[in-house]
């Protein structure tokens, strides 16, 4: 029996993703290797990447211009290799919370950051009404905050290159890439298995890299040049990418993945605004669709545990919050089902018939 998943990461995936991977660990297209012994080098594996960009293009809707990487390093190694290739003189960066915190750290190694934060409140809402410096050599933006629970819906407008960590709402709604100048993430969310990080870099970029020494594997034009197998890619997940993209695809593209995630989010958000017992914790307007924390009303804060096994008697796993921030975070990615959302609704609904 299949648990109902809300993992941030690594997360629930498709039937499809799981079950056609599994085959190609044991042999890859009847060619008497698995997908874990071919050559990245061979026909057979080259099929697979350039099916996987293919894809990833159509379903995203990723114009030419475009380059697509599939990487090693997770979406951290992006934080820096973003400034050491781009930062000359200072960027901006909006600061939602721990993810771009942490990419703000990496950048302030190679230039000035000017900032926008929401930490004045706890990360739990999106700054809004600032400018960007028209001088900025780009600017960088987290659109979810995977432990807080916020998220940009909106695709921005920006005066200089715009670079967005989308690690955890990537493929859940379409995206306008006229706005930017590269999109990427950890694999680990919607997309597929942790140890991929796909990039998605506009080509004009590369003419835009800052005059310094920068280590080979760290170019981006390293791996442009290479079709993403300078070394040795992540062979595994990037089938497993392939099999993901075919089943989104099939569902309907990503505006059925956005109705979806819309109508998940809903019901949740519901049954806490509803509640006595639950309380969302961030502000209402920018709540995320992916990564849905809510907390105990003050005097039931001692039955967190007792949640929790509740929960997991059910089948319910992954609710527990970061542990930075406490509380519960119901992780709906692409691959959560109504099904598992309707079933941890009522464990909070019949728990709280119990117990308050």
């Amino acid at each position: 029996m299949r648990k109902h998943i809300f993992n941030a990461g690594p997360c629930k995936l498709s039937d499809r993703t799981l079950e056609n991977t599994a085959r190609a660990v044991l042999e890859l297209d009847d060619n008497g290797q698995s997908v874990m012994e071919v050559s990245h080098r061979s026909p057979e594996f080259e099929a697979v990447i350039d099916e996987t960009k293919a894809l990833m293009h159509e379903v995203m809707n990723i114009p030419d211009d475009f380059e697509i990487l599939f990487l090693g390093g997770g979406a951290s190694m992006q934080f820096a290799m973003i400034p050491y290739n781009f930062l000359q003189g200072k960027a901006f960066y909006l600061d939602t919370g721990t993810w771009s915190t942490k990419a703000i750290k990496e950048a302030a190694l190679w230039g000035d950051v000017i900032e926008v934060s929401s930490e004045d409140k706890g990360f739990t809402y999106i700054p809004k009404g600032y400018d960007i410096p028209a001088d900025a050599d780009y600017a960088h933006i987290t659109t979810n905050n995977t432990i807080k629970g916020t998220e940009i819906m909106e695709d921005m407008d920006s005066p200089v290159p715009l670079m967005a960590d989308m690690s955890s709402d990537f493929m859940s709604r379409p995206v306008d890439f006229s706005k930017y100048a590269m999109v990427y993430g950890g694999a680990q969310k919607n997309v597929g298995p942790a140890g991929a990080t796909f990039v998605i870099i506009r080509k004009s970029m590369l003419d835009k890299v800052v005059d310094r020494p920068i280590p080979t594997m760290l170019k981006y034009k390293t791996h442009v040049d290479k079709d993403s197998m300078f070394n040795t890619p992540p062979c595994v997940n990037i089938f497993a990418i392939r099999e993901t993209c075919k089943w989104v695809k099939e569902m309907g593209g990503v505006e059925a993945m956005d109705k979806l995630a819309q109508h998940r989010a809903d019901t949740l958000y519901n049954a806490i605004d509803e509640s006595n017992m639950f309380k969302g914790t961030v502000a209402k307007e920018d709540r995320s669709r992916m990564n849905i924390c809510f907390v105990f009303e003050d005097k039931y804060e001692g039955l967190q545990k007792d949640f929790l096994s509740f929960s997991s008697d059910r089948n319910i796993i992954g609710i527990k919050g970061h542990r930075s921030v406490g509380g519960f975070r119901a992780s709906t990615y692409n691959a959560c089902t109504m099904d598992d959302v309707n079933a941890l609704v009522k464990a909070m609904k019949d728990f709280e018939k119990e117990n308050a």
